[in-house]
């Protein structure tokens, strides 16, 4: 029997070629005929399609029996799409942005009803109630954390704004600042408003400062809609 490979020596080109073997092969395979034919041990054949098999790209299937004890069980290539590839969402990104760009007769209204129309996916079941002020603007600070805003919660001193450190559609910013501006706005204005909505974004200054955009908080009566989103054309911008 070949001795023992370490999982971890060549282990991603190893995987592969063990992919590439299930997937050429005529039907399921056992751990120790793939062992045989890489000519590695049953434990390295193991952990690597433990590995794929977590990862979707192998399934197990019971084998036939053809005597006593249990049935073989045996692996194969899933026979799907790889969840794991290369993707490539900012070209998707970058498509729908240029199209409401052009086809919107008021893309910057659009672009905020469509954020608003989203944000209620984005709120938690438990914040979808009655919140006091302070507990909303936490939980909206929190959905903008995930997002990759990097978000600074209002303080004593700035009580009315929410700073936003990281925009994590940077590079769209560049050609379609203005609906994307609004779009993230709208993102606000609709999360807040699927909580009790006592208090809402009125407008969103992008790059007051190069690292810098600021969503400013008011009461929902007053809030500033789709003329709240403002491009200011600051450094890096």
């Amino acid at each position: 029997m070949p001795t023992a490979t370490p999982p971890a020596s060549g282990a991603p080109g190893r995987r592969e070629d063990l992919l590439q073997l299930l997937r050429t092969g005529a039907g399921p395979r056992s751990i120790a005929s793939l062992a045989e034919e890489m000519a590695v041990h049953p434990n390295t054949i193991r952990f690597h399609l433990d590995v794929l098999v977590r990862a979707g790209r192998v399934e197990q299937v019971i084998g036939d029996t053809t005597g006593p004890g249990r049935p073989p069980v045996l692996f194969q290539a899933s026979r799907r799409m790889d969840p794991t590839g290369p993707t490539n969402y900012r070209l998707l990104a970058n498509i729908l942005s240029n199209y409401l760009a052009a086809s919107a007769e008021d893309p910057i209204s659009t672009a905020v009803t469509l954020g608003r129309s989203w944000a209620p996916s984005l709120v938690d079941g438990r914040q979808r109630r009655a919140l006091p002020k302070s507990q909303e603007v936490t939980a909206l600070t929190d959905i903008l954390a995930d997002l990759g805003f990097r978000p600074e919660p209002p303080t004593r001193r700035r009580s009315t704004d929410i700073r936003l450190r990281h925009c994590p559609f940077h590079d769209l910013v560049q050609t379609h600042g203005d609906t994307i501006c609004a779009l993230h706005l709208g993102l606000m204005q609709g999360a807040l408003e699927s909580m009790s909505g006592s208090v809402t974004v009125d407008r969103l200054d992008p790059f007051v400062e190069p690292d810098l955009c600021v969503a400013h908080l008011a009461p929902a009566t007053t809030a500033g809609g789709a003329h709240g989103a403002r491009r200011r054309h600051a450094r890096g911008s």
